[in-house]
C-alpha cells in the first residue's frame, strides 16, 4: 500500500516532516506540500512546488501531517477536522487539540494503545513533553510515577526558523561589534537564558504555557489526571536540541542501575551515562538524531524512592517530525488507515 501524503506547512518542522518521510520511505504515491500561498521552494534539498492551502487540496488524501511550530496557530484549526471531513487521517503538531477528549496525545514507544481504530486525528505532544515522558516510560511501568519535577533548557528552533536566524544574526552582529537587535523573544537570546516560553496563564497562577503543557500533557499521556508534575521551561541560546534536568518520584522503589537497564533496553532511548569520563547527552551531539538520549542517572540523596536524570533530543525531529511519522507508521501498521 501506498499513500498520498501532505505535509501542511514549509518551514522547519514541515521540511524535517518531509526529510523524515524521505529517510524513513514512508510509503508515499504522492507527496504534497502545502502552505498559505503557491511557490517553488527548496525543502530538504529538492525544489518543490508548494502549493495553497484549501479544503479541496485535501480531497485526494490519505495522511495529513500539520506542521504548525508551538504558538503557530491557524492551519489545522481551519483545516484539520475539515479534512477528516475528507477521508484524511490527520496527525497534528500544534496544540490546538492536544487536550481535546476526541483526540488522542500520542509517544508511540509510550502509549500507542491510546489510538484506536475510530480515529482520524491524532496529536503530536509538545516537543519538551515527547522526550521527557518517553525516557520516563520504562521507569513508570516497574515503580509507577508518584512526582515530576523538570527544568528544561529548549533551544531556539522551538520558536522556528525566525529565531534561529534571530540568534545566527545575534552571534554575527556581537562579533562584528554591532548593537544587537531581537523581535522573536522579549530579550536578546544570544549569550543569555530566558525564563519564559509563552505566556502566563491564569489556570496555573505564576506559570507560563509551555509549563502548563508540560503538566497537562504529561497526565493525558500517563493516564494519570492528578498526577503531580511541575516545570520550570527556560529559552537558551542553542539552535537546536532540548535539554531536561527531571527528578522523578515513584511509588515504588528503584534504583539507578535498574533504572539504566530499563531505560538502555527501551525503544528509541540511548543511554550516555558515564560522569566519571565526563560522558553525558548534550543536544550538539543530538542534533539531527533519532533517539532520546539520557543521563546523568542518579538516585536523589534527599528523597527516597527518586531519581535525577538528563534527558536531551532533537525538538524537530523526535519532538516533532519523527514522532509524527512514526504515528502514522503506527496506524498503517494496524490497518486504522488505508489508501482512498
Amino acid at each position: 500500500m501506498k499513500f498520498k501524503v501532505a505535509v501542511v506547512g514549509a518551514g522547519a518542522v514541515g521540511e524535517e516532516m518531509v526529510k523524515v518521510l524521505r529517510q524513513r520511505n514512508f510509503p508515499i504515491s504522492d507527496l504534497v506540500v502545502l502552505a498559505r500561498s503557491s511557490r517553488k521552494q527548496l525543502i530538504n534539498g529538492e525544489e518543490m512546488d508548494v502549493k495553497e492551502t484549501t479544503p479541496e487540496a485535501f480531497d485526494d488524501v490519505d495522511i495529513a501531517f500539520f506542521a504548525g511550530t508551538e504558538g503557530a496557530k491557524g492551519a489545522s484549526q481551519v483545516y484539520g477536522w475539515e479534512a477528516v471531513s475528507r477521508g484524511v487521517f490527520v496527525i497534528d503538531n500544534g496544540d490546538d487539540f492536544r487536550m481535546d477528549a476526541r483526540v488522542p496525545l500520542v509517544v508511540p514507544e509510550v502509549n500507542p494503545d491510546a489510538i484506536g481504530p475510530e480515529h482520524r486525528f491524532i496529536a503530536n505532544p509538545n516537543c519538551s513533553t515527547i522526550q521527557m515522558v518517553h525516557a520516563l516510560a520504562p521507569l513508570h511501568r516497574i515503580a509507577r510515577l508518584k512526582r515530576i519535577v523538570v527544568s528544561t533548557y529548549q533551544s531556539v528552533s522551538g520558536t522556528g526558523s525566525a529565531a534561529i536566524k534571530e540568534l545566527q544574526q545575534q552571534v554575527e552582529d556581537y562579533v562584528a561589534g554591532r548593537e544587537l537587535r531581537w523581535e522573536q523573544y522579549p530579550y536578546q537570546i544570544f549569550a543569555n537564558l530566558i525564563p519564559q516560553i509563552s505566556s502566563l496563564k491564569d489556570e496555573f497562577p505564576g506559570y507560563y504555557g509551555e509549563e502548563i503543557k508540560m503538566i497537562k500533557e504529561t497526565r493525558k499521556i500517563f493516564g494519570i489526571p492528578d498526577l503531580a508534575v511541575s516545570a520550570t521551561c527556560v529559552r537558551v541560546p542553542v539552535f537546536r536540541g532540548h535539554a531536561e534536568a527531571v527528578n522523578a518520584e515513584f511509588h515504588n522503589p528503584i534504583t539507578a542501575d535498574v533504572a539504566r537497564k530499563a531505560l538502555s533496553e527501551f525503544p528509541g532511548i540511548e543511554v550516555i551515562d558515564d560522569p566519571a569520563a565526563s560522558k553525558y547527552p548534550m543536544p550538539i551531539f543530538a542534533a539531527h538524531k533519532d533517539p532520546t538520549f539520557v543521563g546523568r542517572i542518579r538516585q536523589d540523596p534527599c528523597h527516597p524512592n527518586t531519581l535525577d536524570m538528563w534527558i536531551v533530543a532533537d525538538n524537530i525531529r523526535k519532538g516533532a517530525a519523527l514522532n509524527a511519522v512514526q504515528i502514522a507508521e503506527l496506524v498503517i501498521d494496524r490497518g486504522f488507515v488505508r489508501p482512498k
